[in-house]
């Protein structure tokens, strides 16, 4: 099990060193010990991987320019939310850059469920186009790819959502041990 961390600090290094392991800022790189730099890596690993996931997903699909434009309003139309829109969710990206994903996951899951069925097939069929002609993958039917696509994203952001939230309860965390070891 993972020590216990604050999964919601998600700054630079220096300051996850300083809040998890009462590390003092001034203190030299070279006097830092491996294994703790390797238990805050590892605290913080699933959110920022899936993070970084979510971004990747993103990445795949048309840039939000003027040569993408005509994807991203198709992708509207027919996904049936605004949420997905670069406009909507600048912001968002911008600080899951920085490795605060949450926000971004919460739009996504928000959009994914404001869609119906048919929105949500019409719309993997639009990110599977955009997808099989920038993979080169003509193949593949374009309905299977973008609805692999949005589960990819959707399972994604469910995870950047649960890794920020898995120990920021410390009773929730007492009564899991407890369980755990009582057995």
């Amino acid at each position: 099990m993972l020590p216990e961390v604050r999964p919601h600090v998600s700054t630079a290094l220096a300051d996850q060193l300083e809040h998890q392991l009462d590390l003092a800022p001034h203190l030299e790189a070279g006097r830092l010990d491996v294994e703790g730099i390797a238990v805050v890596a590892a605290a913080h690993s699933d959110g920022y991987a899936a993070t970084g996931h979510l971004l990747g997903l993103l990445a795949a699909l048309p840039a939000p320019t003027m040569a993408g434009e005509r994807f991203w309003s198709e992708l509207w139309r027919t996904s049936g939310t605004a949420y997905l829109l670069p406009a909507n969710m600048k912001a968002q990206v911008l600080r899951s850059l920085e490795g605060e994903g949450t926000a971004l996951a919460r739009q996504i899951l928000s959009a994914i469920d404001e869609m119906t069925p048919p929105q949500r097939v019409a719309a993997g069929e639009v990110i599977g186009q955009a997808l099989a002609e920038s993979d080169h993958l003509p193949d593949l039917k374009t309905q299977v790819i973008g609805e692999l696509w949005l589960r990819d994203l959707e399972l994604t952001a469910w995870r950047v959502l649960h890794a920020d939230r898995r120990w920021d309860d410390p009773d929730g965390r007492q009564a899991f041990l407890a369980a755990w070891t009582s057995t």
